[in-house]
């Protein structure tokens, strides 16, 4: 998958699936390949970036608890702000898949 598209579109998977639960950062990764049928594989040195300034801008904020199995994780949450920040990014997301199916797939506009 081009990497454009994939970075065009992470902050609005990654805000949809914690608008859902806390995740931890593995466990992001894991349920982003297994939802997109193994299409998005988020590398840890990938993701944790994007994390860490999407919780700079607000969007997350991040805590530490134990794990099922007892090992301390951090946590990702999505804040009011990145609510908010989700509702915008869905509306530019569907602007721009409406506007590209437009365009791929005909629409019968000429130019004069």
């Amino acid at each position: 998958m081009d990497k454009g598209f994939i970075g065009g579109s992470t902050m609005l998977m990654l805000l949809s699936l914690l608008r859902e639960r806390d995740y931890y950062g593995y466990e992001i990764i894991k349920e982003i390949e297994l939802r997109s049928n193994s299409v998005f594989q988020f590398k840890e040195g990938t993701l944790y970036p994007v994390l860490h300034r999407m919780e700079a801008q607000g969007f997350l904020k991040s805590y530490k608890a134990k794990a099922e199995t007892g090992k301390e994780r951090k946590y990702y949450q999505i804040t009011a702000k990145g609510k908010e920040q989700l509702s915008k990014e869905k509306e530019q997301w569907s602007s721009f898949t409406g506007s590209v199916q437009k365009v791929i797939g005909g629409g019968g506009y000429a130019c004069t």
